[in-house]
């Protein structure tokens, strides 16, 4: 179980974001779309990961929403 960060992009799409594993980023045109790519991204970058010998970085779910 991975924390995800979703929120609309720029563009008009909508981006994902998994703060635990650096760089896995993925976007969708929907909320939903985005949410299957980051799954499937997250999958492949844990699975590149341990292909290649390296540790996999632990989960962390320490998240703060600050409304300011």
């Amino acid at each position: 179980m991975r924390q995800v960060l979703i929120f609309p992009g720029e563009d008009g799409y909508w981006v994902a974001e998994c703060p635990s594993l650096p760089g896995c980023i993925s976007q969708g045109k929907t909320r939903d779309e985005a949410i299957s790519n980051i799954k499937e991204a997250i999958q492949g970058y844990i699975k590149t990961l341990e292909q290649d010998g390296l540790p996999v970085p632990p989960e962390h779910f320490d998240s703060l929403l600050v409304a300011v």
